[in-house]
């Protein structure tokens, strides 16, 4: 394996991790409950640590971190934006289900692939906080 396929890895973690970032601002903007703005707030500030964990890893591994979430994940949240729903569980529901196949089931892909031991563990601690939001937001809708 080499640095160059490592960087393209993790570039594309770190890409789908902006989505993430910019699915929370469309759900803080669309939420009225002051308490629920400030879950998706604190979420988003986590989920920030981890891209900066992520664009430093890439850094260190001699390569350029992506700066945003690419254009087809611009179409995807332009799209997303349009059909976000209005009513606060259906919000915390499309949060979860986002969260749940991209920040955990995809990434857990990504970690199969080509990634050195320290790349490795970034991204399992990434997973791992991202798991936390999932048992998190399960547990607003209960």
């Amino acid at each position: 394996m080499t640095n160059e396929t490592i960087i393209e890895e993790l570039n594309t973690l770190l890409r789908g991790t902006y989505m993430g970032i910019r699915s929370l601002e469309h759900y803080i903007q669309a939420v009225e409950n002051d308490e629920l703005k400030n879950n998706f707030q604190s979420m988003q500030q986590d989920i920030k640590l981890n891209a900066q964990k992520i664009a430093e890893r890439i850094q260190n591994l001699g390569g350029v971190p992506a700066d945003d979430e690419g254009v087809s994940g611009s179409m995807h949240s332009f799209m997303h934006k349009i059909m976000l729903p209005n009513d606060s569980r259906k919000i915390i529901e499309d949060a979860l289900k986002g969260v749940d196949n991209y920040g955990v089931q995809y990434s857990e892909e990504l970690v199969k692939g080509d990634l050195d031991p320290t790349s490795k563990q970034i991204v399992e601690e990434v997973i791992d906080n991202n798991r936390r939001h999932v048992e998190h937001l399960r547990h607003l809708l209960h």
